[in-house]
């Protein structure tokens, strides 16, 4: 007797992406191979430009002209590379749909999301207008858009990130897809949002029994929703397996590696273990192994030919070595070298050390405006009111919030040196109301930024000696301190001093960011403003800059304001956490006793929603999912502003509680704690605080 061997539903052999260029074909893909069962995630990870996108847009299709495609992708054993487009189309969006990474640019921004998922509807089944609409209304239902009959006449820009992203998941299960791809669908959300799109995923794949291909490079998404993985390097799978075994017993020094250069909000500081070096580019691939010039295992057999998957149940990995990492299990640690770090300031001596920053009652409003030739005020926009803040030398803060919580907004307060609307701001032991400007002119000095975007907040058209050496002439100094300081920075920031001639667009993303890093400590600032520097980086390359901040801290005596909607970087890096929802600051403190003890309910839920690269202790974990958006700031509501989405005050069952909540605003208080045997600050600014 003979047991039918089940037929994938999805079986990409050999697949092949090569891009026309200058000189040549340039490869993107080189030879994939995937499986995908039916009702099961496949998790495809990896560095930018590995070829994960590139994989799941040959899948359907969707590549520009200048692709050339070989190799075989059979959907339920049809043959799609190849297939006419009209054939193709007829699969798109019935058999297979795409949930893309950026909505806003999938979305045809003049019409309505109701008459873009009907339109989809339409296109593949025979109903009349009113049904697919009737249809369009269920789906946005499903997925979690309130008041989805109303929705449904909305522009897409009238959508928030998440509400947009919610609607794509809505218009590729319309007609209940076999397969879902989809293209790091969480990417630039915040992580309550985040949490949410990954909570609709899996309410997709229940109620359609559609599989899902899902491209991240957040390895705590995929140990919480993949059931196998596959990661690429160079165009290339270099190791596949079930989630669990994956993250338990990586087979390949790359995967290792990815692993242990991600901070966790589980973990308690020191060096991160970065991938040394950078991918070499596709072009210029060299012979053997891709990934031989960064593999800290590499020996002379690895350049001799690129090795092929392989082993055994259902685990294989592109690695000449990957039976003697099956056999040791070694931690990341074990394998790549460990920088050492000085050591910081040590936590229990803060009430000795000098106030750097310190910021109470901040607040700033904008003009709401109407009309377009003559504009006249109809409201206003609470951007910031009400932000405490408290730094000393040597501290890293750490500011965390959703978007529109007001970070940026104080941030620009903080720099502009200048009276605040309202509340107090002191620098250095300067109130900032009382400048004059060559006061502030002189202690600008002394607070520096480094942006999100390095590209873009450095000159393309300045070489990087000059851009280092910028803040120096502003400060009017010498020559001779200018020659001499240059390649010192960027000797300090770990880039080669010989580079100093050339361009911005000559260096990778995490030189450049390096790069803005040298400026910013040109002329020996005390504070430097961190506004989500690394949250455009790879996971490997954010690794070396964290280390490197560290390091200047430690070094350099610095004090820094980070922000980031990252809360495992905010974890690894900071001392302190002040967390903001709605322009308020509403809970802060040591960063070991907020995020390990939160009391208040929104910090509780940001912490819950933050992904895990753990498997089983991401399955484990109670989830906070908070209902719809932050309310508008144009408002300034009476009580809480959290209450419309507080689970604790939905579950509160004394009317008098109730009100108390809906009838005063909540102040933030401090209170003193013992956390380690060490006496800790730690406030929130709730009236039931746990």
């Amino acid at each position: 007797m003979t047991t039918a061997v089940e037929t994938p539903l999805l079986a990409v052999r050999d697949l092949r992406v090569d891009f026309v260029g200058p000189h040549g074909p340039v490869p993107a893909v080189r030879g994939v191979d995937l499986t995908l069962r039916r009702g099961e995630t496949l998790g495809i990870v990896g560095e930018s430009g590995s070829g994960k996108s590139v994989t799941a847009l040959s899948v359907l299709g969707l590549l520009p002209g200048t692709a050339r495609v070989g190799g075989s992708v059979r959907l339920d054993g049809r043959e799609l590379v190849g297939l006419p487009g009209r054939e193709l189309a007829a699969i798109r969006g019935r058999r297979v749909a795409m949930v893309f990474q950026d909505p806003l640019s999938a979305f045809t921004p003049v019409y309505r999301i109701g008459d873009q998922i009907a339109e989809a509807v339409r296109v593949h089944q025979p109903v009349d207008r009113a049904t697919a609409r009737r249809r369009a209304a269920e789906l946005l239902d499903l997925v979690g858009i309130p008041a989805p009959d109303r929705a449904l006449d909305s522009f897409p820009h009238e959508f928030s990130g998440g509400m947009r992203q919610r609607a794509m998941i809505a218009m590729a299960i319309a007609n209940e897809p076999d397969i879902l791809l989809a293209d790091e669908p969480t990417t630039a959300l915040d992580v309550t949002i985040q949490a949410q799109v990954l909570d609709v995923l899996r309410t997709a794949r229940e109620e359609t029994g559609a599989a899902l291909v899902l491209v991240s490079h957040d390895l705590g998404v995929i140990a919480g929703a993949a059931d196998r993985v596959a990661v690429m390097y160079a165009g290339r799978v270099v190791e596949t397996a079930g989630v669990d075994e994956l993250f338990a017993a990586p087979r390949h020094p790359y995967t290792l590696g990815l692993i242990g250069a991600l901070p966790r909000l589980d973990g308690h500081g020191g060096p991160l273990v970065p991938i040394p070096g950078a991918p070499a580019p596709m072009s210029e691939l060299p012979p053997g192994c891709p990934f031989a010039a960064r593999c800290p295992l590499v020996e002379e057999r690895c350049s001799a030919a690129e090795p092929a998957l392989s082993g055994e149940d259902g685990h294989r990995a592109a690695c000449v070595r990957s039976a003697e990492l099956a056999g040791r299990r070694p931690a990341p640690s074990e394998v790549y070298p460990v920088p050492e770090l000085p050591p910081g300031p040590s936590g229990g001596d803060r009430a000795g050390r000098a106030p750097v920053l310190s910021v109470s009652g901040l607040g700033k409003t904008f003009p709401l405006l109407k009309g377009t030739v003559f504009k006249r005020k109809v409201g206003e926009v609470y951007a910031v009111d009400g932000v405490e803040l408290d730094l000393r030398e040597g501290e890293t803060l750490g500011l965390v919030g959703e978007s529109g919580s007001g970070k940026s907004t104080t941030l620009f307060e903080l720099l502009k040196l200048g009276a605040p609307e309202t509340g107090r701001i002191e620098l250095l032991g300067h109130d900032t109301a009382r400048l004059t400007r060559a006061e502030a002119q002189r202690l600008r000095a002394e607070l520096q930024i480094v942006f999100q975007d390095p590209m873009a907040s450095l000159d393309p058209r300045m070489p990087v000696g000059d851009i280092v050496a910028e803040p120096l002439r502003a400060q009017r100094a010498p020559r001779e301190e200018i020659a001499r300081r240059v390649p010192e920075l960027l000797r300090q920031v770990g880039l080669d001093p010989e580079h100093a001639a050339r361009y911005p667009h000559q260096f990778s993303g995490g030189q450049r960011q390096r790069i803005s890093i040298a400026r910013a400590l040109a002329v020996r600032p005390k504070l430097l403003v961190l506004d989500e520097p690394v949250s455009a980086l790879d996971v490997s390359i954010q690794a070396g800059v964290l280390n490197l901040l560290q390091q200047l801290k430690a070094e350099l005596g610095l004090s820094y304001l980070f922000v980031s909607h990252d809360l495992s970087v905010i974890r690894h890096l900071a001392d302190r956490v002040s967390v903001m929802y709605l322009g308020r600051t509403v809970e802060q403190g040591e960063v070991s006793a907020v995020f390990d003890h939160p009391r208040h309910p929104y910090t509780r839920a940001l912490l819950s929603a933050v992904p895990l690269p753990d498997p089983a202790a991401e399955r484990a974990r109670d989830r906070i999912l908070l209902a719809g958006d932050p309310p508008s700031p144009t408002e300034r509501r009476t009580g809480c502003a959290f209450r419309t989405r507080c689970p604790l005050y939905a579950g509160l069952r004394d009317t008098a509680a109730r009100e108390l909540c809906e009838r005063e605003r909540p102040t933030l208080d401090d209170r003193a704690g013992v956390d380690h045997g060490l006496e800790v600050d730690h406030g929130a600014a709730c009236h039931h605080p746990q």
